[in-house]
């Protein structure tokens, strides 16, 4: 027996351009794969610079242990007039440095949090991540009187967990987008080089003040005299983040975890 199906013209046309269609809709998707996110909602993300045709960058200092090299740092900063930039201060070394703390806190300089136990918080477990963030939370306000919103976390370490949990408990991820590589001792000019040569409009610079950086407050004079001379102005970074959010402007995230190079970068070494 023989069956036969009959179409009409008018069915023939539209399967055709319903085909024509979804040819279409999967090139345009395709092409886009990399800017449509419609699909999925935002995922949060660390802050490694900030798109903006200002002339703004922001110097950053991790401490986490001594004594010796903090204070150096910011005699250099009084002297050289920077008035804004930001300290991510580990809780214990708060805790052991108000002196030090109180300084900083009271040239003005931006307080955020460099965590609590100095490992690496994409291998624990979310209550530990919450344990570490609330516990630094709760020392650093204490100690400095303000209430940070930004962390830097220890060894720049991180994966999705930790940036959800880190915004659920109201904090910014801040990254650098020039890292000064001071915390290797290259040397005074080779520090100063790799941030004047690297530096860009909305930058976010890393450098430390733990003990272990002995170049840092050698290299910052000539840092700072070259990025004035080049016309840039130092922000702290929620400045920077702010300036950004008033253009209207999306701040720009990379991804949501560190790259191999710079957990090798990092991990040799704690501040």
């Amino acid at each position: 027996m023989n069956f036969f199906y009959v179409l009409n013209g008018r069915k023939i046309k539209r399967y055709f351009l319903l085909a024509i269609a979804l040819v279409f809709s999967i090139g345009v998707i395709y092409a886009e794969r990399d800017n449509i996110t419609v699909f999925a909602p935002q995922q949060p993300a660390a802050i490694y610079s900030v798109p903006t045709e200002k002339k703004v960058i922001a110097l950053t200092f991790d401490i986490s242990w001594g004594e010796k090299r903090a204070v150096p740092i910011l005699d250099v900063l009084k002297e050289k007039g920077i008035t804004q930039a930001t300290f991510f201060l580990s809780a214990p070394w708060s805790q052991q440095h108000p002196d030090i703390v109180k300084r900083i806190v009271d040239a003005g300089y931006e307080i955020g949090s460099h965590g609590h136990k100095h490992d690496n918080y994409s291998k624990l477990s979310d209550d530990e991540i919450r344990t570490q963030i609330r516990t630094a939370h709760s020392i650093l306000s204490d100690v400095t009187g303000k209430q940070p919103k930004l962390i830097r976390l220890p060894n720049g370490d991180f994966d999705k967990r930790v940036l959800r949990i880190a915004e659920e408990l109201n904090y910014k991820v801040i990254q650098w987008d020039t890292d000064s590589m001071d915390w290797m001792n290259l040397g005074t000019e080779k520090i100063i080089k790799r941030v004047t040569s690297r530096a860009h409009n909305g930058d976010i610079i890393l450098m430390h003040a733990s003990d272990s950086a002995k170049n840092t407050h050698e290299a910052l004079p000539a840092i700072i005299d070259q990025l004035r001379s080049d016309g840039y102005d130092f922000v702290s970074v929620s400045e920077l983040i702010s300036q950004t959010e008033t253009e209207g402007k999306e701040v720009q995230d990379r991804t949501s975890s560190t790259s191999l190079g710079q957990k090798m970068a990092v991990a040799v070494d704690s501040f």
